[in-house]
């Protein structure tokens, strides 16, 4: 039997609506799925019948499957011939492990595919009116994890407090914490606006806003947890602008009736 195929396929930030027209065309194709823990079960509904759906939760903080299985599978599913999608939340190719898998398939000669996805990043900002650049706040935007491999500490938070760009930290709940203080050790400003976005484009998406100092303490307060994004810096500002006029109408509405 001729050796199969690998879609490394990009699900979006949740939301369904979200799901690219190559993503849709190549689930379409498949013979297996490899789908992760965070992606809408109703993108599933775009695969032929008779698909097989072989779930490989991956979630910070949780049991997760290796990766090396996960690796091995699409190598053995690809051997026998099938067209295979790794389906994975966000975007394949940021915090998402898509660059290992990719070399892994070549290496073994498999044909790949890799087809992007609405990254949860931008994805959490969009939803919560915040601009990731601006003319006047922000000439870019820093993507960085707030949990790093082995639980090293890579990441130069010094540097990024001085870069005046917008932050936005993936996996960062757990150590919120100790990410806003070294922020601020590292210059920058203690009331830098700062949004929290859990479940974002989903209907159960969350929203917390406070200054840096206070990030972590609001956080927990509002019941914030994984999966969230923080948007840290001036552009941030909108965010919590947004849900003050958003608690504002619902009291208006709340008076009248």
């Amino acid at each position: 039997m001729s050796i199969g195929r690998v879609w490394l396929v990009g699900a979006g930030p949740g939301d369904p609506e979200l799901l690219t027209l190559r993503a849709v065309r190549a689930l379409a194709q498949a013979d297996v799925v490899l789908v992760d823990d965070l992606v809408d079960e109703r993108i599933l509904a775009h695969t032929r019948p008779g698909t097989r759906v072989i779930g490989v939760g991956k979630r910070g903080g949780c049991a997760s499957t290796p990766q090396r299985f996960i690796e091995a599978l699409m190598l053995r599913e690809a051997a026998a011939g099938h067209c295979v999608v790794r389906l994975k939340g966000g975007d394949p190719f940021l915090f998402g492990r898509g660059g290992e898998e990719l070399s892994r398939l070549r290496a073994a000669g498999v044909a790949v595919e890799v087809v992007p996805g609405v990254t949860s990043g931008m994805a959490a900002a969009t939803a919560v009116g915040v601009s990731l650049t601006h003319r006047d706040a922000s000439p870019g935007v820093v993507f960085v994890t707030g949990h790093e491999k082995d639980g090293a500490s890579r990441v130069d938070w010094a540097a990024l407090a001085r870069c005046g760009l917008t932050l936005v930290v993936y996996m960062g709940v757990a150590n919120a914490q100790r990410i806003a203080r070294a922020l601020i050790d590292g210059g920058l400003a203690p009331d830098t606006p700062c949004a929290a976005v859990q479940s974002a484009t989903r209907a159960e998406q969350r929203l917390a806003t406070a200054p840096l100092e206070a990030l972590a303490q609001r956080m927990t307060d509002a019941g914030i947890a994984s999966p969230a994004i923080l948007v840290i810096g001036e552009t941030a500002r909108a965010a919590a602008l947004a849900a003050e006029a958003e608690d504002h109408a619902a009291r208006s509405v709340a008076v009248a009736s």
